[in-house]
């Protein structure tokens, strides 16, 4: 099982020192009504042996959000995309009330890969503009594939070794957050 990057002993200051030394992490980025999913989507990529930096975990960040400090809660922010080669947006109706996910975006854009996740339920047509410029993973179906690239193992490698769970699976811990396939052909 991977680990939040929090928690991790080494931080790196430098996009370019994360990057020299081979980091693999995913940035998750939701809106605050979204945690619980976003949570079951952080654990997801960590039993598959992904990093990730999830913001729930971060004690640091915690502080600054409630002594109202926001030059600190930016620079941790910043930290985290720094430590991050990948970005998951994650997208419900609540992002479009979000003032920190276009930050996020914004100074994420050319530092990581970045990818759009929708929520269950989410319509072609009802991504915001500021983000549909970026990879789209509609379901469950395409977040094992981006898993199993991130991981450098392979999806198929993954689902025979149990690391993540089918698309169609009812127990899949993915189930009740994200639609299983989209089929949009």
């Amino acid at each position: 099982m991977a680990l939040n990057r929090y928690y991790y002993p080494t931080k790196y200051d430098s996009r370019s020192q994360a990057i020299s030394l081979g980091v693999k992490c995913t940035f998750i980025s939701h809106q605050q009504k979204d945690k619980e999913s976003a949570k079951k989507i952080a654990d997801y990529l960590m039993e598959a042996g992904i990093d990730v930096y999830f913001d729930a975990y971060d004690s640091d960040l915690k502080i600054h959000h409630q002594s109202n400090n926001a030059k600190a809660v930016t620079d941790a922010i910043r930290k985290g995309i720094n430590n991050s080669s990948h970005m998951l947006v994650l997208v419900s109706p609540n992002t479009l009330y979000s003032t920190w996910v276009p930050f996020e975006i914004g100074y994420g854009f050319d530092k990581t890969d970045l990818y759009v996740l929708c929520l269950k339920g989410i319509p072609k047509g009802g991504l915001p503009e500021y983000i549909k410029t970026a990879k789209i993973i509609r379901d469950i179906y395409d977040l094992n594939n981006l898993t199993g690239k991130i991981s450098g193992l392979g999806k198929e490698s993954l689902l025979k070794s149990n690391l993540i769970e089918g698309y169609n699976s009812y127990t899949n811990p993915l189930y009740n957050i994200m639609d299983g396939l989209i089929n949009e052909s």
